[in-house]
């Protein structure tokens, strides 16, 4: 594995390393009893399904600015300015820098998931106590690791533009390590992180249309990531359902409320506006309010709430706070173990395609949908 780092990954304020306590118990399953088959079947299509980082075409060219200046001329910028409605409107040369940072901002804030993701999935081998679920952690280290480096040397060999970690998604991330409870490290990273990576992995790739690499990488991560999502649904079956008390159970309630608002809060890319010396305040609020990124960060959570669901987590105080988030209109959709990978809405879809790929066609206008609330 050798490749140039263009632009290094900037550094967080907290520093080069971040050192996370956390005291757990490592448990060895001295009985091997191995009766859970759907995770020995997951094990098993994990292992089929392994891909190496260095068989990617690296030597694709990569040129975002094009693909962005291409849509400007087919009129992607009139879309923007008529239907997004930024608080000034945007030359394309501001359009271009804008989607360019916004699309870094993301890869990036992947990257830095995808280590989190590797240290819990390594804590989950020591602590959770089936020797199946074991098997399949180990393998999901592997795939975290390969997903650290395909991220890495996009950022920095290919795209040459990225970010640090935002400061909800580093403290979510903390919180989950440090943690004593293997259920609350598979809570916090297979079902909230990677549910809502998930999620977000199709609207990239919805995004960075006409750009084959992005597109081998977030295909194959996606179909590494719905099993890792599957998994910890399948291994937390029942047990909140029927092993918990009632103490216990508030706890994890509490966990999930405040682990989604910081995954919202991650999505309103203020360093983004911040780099681009933009008015922050102005430029948050509109990223707030605005139709299209309410819906986008709605959509992440189409996994999650079926998911929740599905393990019995989504309890009358969890839909409270869902309901005021206005995230119930998920609840029907299928989970992970039912359909792996998720439907973003049609109305959110319709837009972006649109926005980003055809531009306004002979006049007409572009009517954000239901999805946008």
């Amino acid at each position: 594995m050798k490749y140039e780092q263009k632009n290094p990954v900037p550094i967080p304020p907290t520093g080069k390393y971040q050192e996370v306590e956390a005291t757990i118990g490592t448990v060895f399953d001295w009985e091997y009893s191995l009766r859970k088959q759907n995770l020995l079947t997951l094990f098993e299509k994990g292992k089929a399904l392994n891909w190496n980082a260095s068989d990617l075409d690296w030597d694709t060219d990569v040129s975002i600015e094009r693909i962005m200046a291409e849509r400007s001329a087919a009129g992607a910028g009139d879309v923007m300015n008529n239907v997004m409605n930024p608080p000034k409107k945007m030359t394309d040369k501001e359009m271009i820098e804008l989607q360019l940072n916004m699309n870094g901002f993301m890869l990036s804030q992947f990257l830095h998931g995808e280590q989190g993701a590797l240290l819990a999935t390594a804590k989950i081998v020591q602590t959770v106590p089936w020797e199946e679920a074991k098997f399949y952690a180990a393998n999901q280290v592997m795939d975290e690791a390969r997903h650290v480096e395909v991220y890495h040397r996009y950022l920095t060999e290919k795209l040459g533009l990225s970010y640090e970690v935002h400061p909800s998604l580093q403290t979510l991330l903390g919180d989950i390590i440090s943690d004593s409870r293997w259920d609350v490290t598979f809570l916090g990273m297979q079902i909230m992180v990677e549910g809502l990576a998930l999620a977000a992995f199709g609207m990239m790739r919805m995004m960075m249309a006409g750009e084959p690499l992005i597109q081998d990488i977030t295909s194959r991560i996606m179909a590494d990531e719905s099993r890792h999502v599957a998994f910890g649904v399948m291994t937390l079956d029942k047990l909140y359902t029927e092993e918990m008390s009632g103490n216990e159970l508030r706890e994890r309630e509490e966990f999930v409320i405040e682990a989604t608002h910081l995954l919202r809060e991650r999505l309103l890319m203020t360093q983004v506006f911040e780099r681009l010396g933009w008015d922050v305040p102005l430029w948050t609020e509109w990223a707030k309010e605005m139709p299209f990124m309410v819906g986008f960060r709605q959509m992440t959570f189409s996994k999650i709430v079926p998911n929740l669901k599905r393990l019995g987590l989504l309890t009358p105080r969890v839909r409270a706070a869902y309901e005021k988030m206005d995230l119930l209109r998920f609840e029907h959709m299928k989970d992970s173990v039912e359909e792996p990978e998720p439907t973003p809405p049609t109305e959110l879809v319709q837009i972006l395609m649109q926005f980003l790929a055809e531009g306004p066609k002979n006049g007409e206008a572009v009517v954000p949908g239901a999805a946008a609330r």
